[in-house]
């Protein structure tokens, strides 16, 4: 390693999103289905595309650098959080906005402007969305993990809560839950949202609702009344918008004037940002999509139930969670298995925490996934359908 990096980051490693990064030659021609990043399998309409492409021959300079502060894309995003929450029309407004490029910036603001300079400390339930301990370990920032509740996935709150009562040091100043959770698809319950507003106000709360517009379920009107609350969201799932990186937190105007202070400048192109606009001008044709996802979760989820070595649990998100049935815990390598198997076919899901994440995708990725599923089963479990 260089001599002039820091020590620690020998011990990270680099963040691949995608499975098909590392290919052999005989799978460079594969047509993939993409089930793996809990994208929208639908992209834009021709319609929007087109309005984009005008958008960006008359309205755009490219010698010119994009509106740094992103005033009308704020203002447009404040409009949506009030209707969304039926909340008041004035409620929230661009001052309770900070954009971001990516959800993944703004939590590395948050970081950041909470525990550097050892600070803080972080605390997540896992498994869950796995960038908050990635980019505190690049901050060189301390993790502290609990567990969840094999049952319902809902997160050890009284053992978070021990650990915050002990004062580590340094002490815990950001706690990160997603609602619903990722990789497990769970909403949060009534006792974690009681024990989320029963912690100190130094103690920042960072809800990440990514997969709002599929749970319709948000806590975002709890900003209101709590400073150290904040929501993120995203236009990468249900807005179809995850090649153009928008991301964007809900909070206190104390908390948001922070985040620009901490975030790089000109940080969203042009171009993202009328991107951005036009999906919030056109988002009941884009939400049409909502749906099908849906009908399609419901769909593979039933089919899933149908196999005696598997547990699916119900989802709030784009995505189902899928483990062995407890009987088969000692062959969990089966299912690393059956994700490669599934890969070598070109459907890419994620193996994660002992389980299989498979996004929802459009109607033929979905069955071509359950076919190929079923055949890994028979082959490496010797177990297809229940009878």
């Amino acid at each position: 390693m260089l001599s002039f990096i820091r020590s620690d980051l020998a011990q990270l490693k680099v963040y691949t999103p995608h499975a098909e990064e590392n290919l052999t030659s005989t799978q460079e021609s594969i047509k993939w289905d993409h089930l793996d990043t809990n994208e929208s399998p639908f992209d834009l309409p021709e319609e929007l595309k087109q309005k984009l492409a005008l958008t960006y021959q008359k309205e755009i300079q490219a010698n010119r650098y994009p509106d740094g502060g992103h005033l009308a894309l704020k203002r447009a995003i404040a409009d949506y959080v009030n209707k969304s929450a039926e909340l008041s029309v004035d409620a929230f407004n661009s001052t309770h906005v900070s954009i971001g490029n990516g959800s993944d910036e703004l939590i590395r603001s948050l970081l950041i402007a909470t525990c550097l300079r050892g600070e803080g400390s972080i605390l997540v339930a896992e498994p869950t969305f796995s960038m908050y301990a990635i980019l505190a370990q690049t901050l060189g920032i301390p993790v502290v993990a609990v567990g969840r509740s094999p049952i319902n996935f809902e997160m050890d709150w009284q053992a978070a809560q021990t650990v915050i009562s002990q004062s580590p040091n340094p002490p815990i100043r950001v706690v990160f839950v997603v609602h619903p959770n990722s990789p497990t698809g769970n909403a949060l319950t009534e006792a974690e949202i009681s024990w989320l507003k029963s912690l100190p106000e130094e103690i920042l709360v960072v809800i990440d609702e990514a997969y709002f517009e599929f749970s319709q379920t948000t806590l975002v009107n709890e900003v209101l009344q709590r400073p150290n609350w904040v929501i993120l969201r995203t236009f990468s799932k249900a807005f179809r918008l995850a090649a153009h990186r928008i991301g964007y937190a809900i909070a206190h105007s104390e908390l948001t004037t922070v985040l620009e202070k901490v975030r790089l400048p000109y940080n969203l192109p042009a171009f993202t940002q009328a991107a951005a606009l036009t999906a919030l001008t056109y988002r009941q044709e884009l939400f049409q999509s909502i749906p099908k996802i849906l009908e399609q979760r419901e769909h593979i989820i039933q089919s899933l139930k149908q196999y005696s070595t598997l547990t699916v649990w119900s989802s709030a998100a784009n995505f189902v969670y899928v483990r062995l049935n407890q009987q088969f815990v000692n062959n969990q390598i089966s299912l690393e298995k059956i994700y490669h198997q599934l890969k070598s076919k070109g459907t890419l899901i994620r193996y994660i925490s002992g389980g299989l994440r498979i996004t929802i995708g459009c109607p033929d990725e979905n069955a071509r996934m359950l076919t190929r599923l079923d055949a890994a089963l028979k082959h490496f479990l010797g177990a297809g359908l229940s009878e």
